[in-house]
């Protein structure tokens, strides 16, 4: 049995590392270690040696496989570097310049962010940032959103743990938490908190709701808000302003239309509509587009504003919804994938 296990062993030595096919590696396998195999059928036969060989042979057969799978697989990481190398081809010298001189191309929420802004610029906004990273109080406190408002439930909102520090986001309370930001009304605040008005500031930025991800949700999405403060600003600015974005940007015959609705930060608030039958895919007489409002005195009160003096506006924009509107996308889930058939269409 020695003499014939070292046989087996010598044998598997000189074949595998000759082998260079992956069929010919499986046959070989089997041959050996298989249901079949040679060293299967060895092992059968201990049942027929005298019971003080077993445990002596058994340990000579335990050996022999130990060999052997290692054998095995070193002749399979050896054909299966070999298969990924000429998956490959050549070597590449990465000195030479690039094969693909393409121009590169902005992604489409880009576009569209980068157009709104340049609409708004000639309206006088500039534009502002602040951090992903928030606090309550910018968030949701100086919103006038109360401490019992769904929009600050766990499980709507992204909340980090309580041990977490951002040295660059300062709490004003001891019991505050952080999380992300649900919108960049937080930009609002922090510009407000500067500086006294007049002030016309645009906000882009990406936001982040717990919401289940499908062709028009998703848990991350970008958004782009303006705020308007000065003397005697009034909802008929708020809607002239309005009509005069959307029709730069979908073109002249879009039409706007407001619906009552609730916003703890601005009173009166609204839901705005818009008509655009003449773009692609766009089969409803009225699509919701977006917020907006008159800013509560509440909200101008606690940045230190003097609501009988200061009025103003703001508004907040998905673009996500404008560029599925303005390039005839119908899957929300297109921007995130990162495929460069769908960016390119954008070029």
């Amino acid at each position: 049995m020695q003499a014939q296990l070292t046989a087996l062993l010598a044998q598997a030595a000189a074949e595998l590392p000759a082998l260079t096919t992956r069929p010919a590696f499986e046959a070989a396998k089997a041959r050996y270690v298989g249901p079949h195999g040679a060293l299967t059928a060895l092992m059968k036969q201990m049942g027929a040696l005298p019971k003080d060989q077993k445990p002596l042979v058994g340990k000579l057969i335990n050996e022999t496989k130990t060999q052997l799978q290692t054998l095995l697989d070193a002749a399979l990481a050896r054909l299966a570097a070999a298969e990924i190398a000429a998956q490959l081809g050549p070597a590449v010298d990465t000195t030479l310049p690039s094969p693909d001189a393409a121009p590169g191309t902005r992604h489409p929420l880009t576009l569209v962010r980068d157009e709104l802004a340049s609409i708004l610029r000639k309206a006088g906004f500039v534009i502002a940032d602040g951090p992903e990273v928030e606090t309550e109080y910018y968030c949701f406190d100086a919103l006038n959103t109360p401490a019992d408002h769904p929009a600050r439930d766990a499980q709507d909102t992204f909340y980090l743990p309580a041990d977490v520090r951002f040295g660059n986001v300062a709490k004003k309370s001891s019991g505050e938490r952080y999380l992300l930001r649900t919108h960049t009304s937080s930009v609002q605040i922090r510009t407000m908190l500067k500086g006294p008005p007049p002030i016309r500031i645009i906000a882009p930025g990406r936001v982040y709701r717990r919401d289940t991800v499908d062709a028009t949700h998703s848990a991350n999405f970008h958004q782009i808000e303006g705020l308007y403060v000065d003397k005697n600003v009034t909802v008929r600015d708020l809607k002239a302003l309005l009509d005069y974005i959307f029709a730069s940007l979908l073109g002249a015959d879009t039409k706007v239309r407001f619906r009552p609705h609730y916003f703890g930060y601005t009173e009166p608030s609204f839901e705005v509509d818009l008509s655009a039958r003449h773009l692609p895919k766009v089969n409803k007489e009225w699509v919701e587009i977006c917020g907006c409002g008159m800013v509560d005195p509440l909200v101008f009160s606690g940045v230190g504003y003097d609501p009988d003096v200061w009025s103003g506006y703001a508004f907040g924009i998905g673009l996500e919804r404008l560029a599925m509107m303005l390039y005839g996308i119908d899957d929300i889930r297109y921007f995130y994938q990162n495929d460069l058939r769908f960016l390119k269409q954008f070029a």
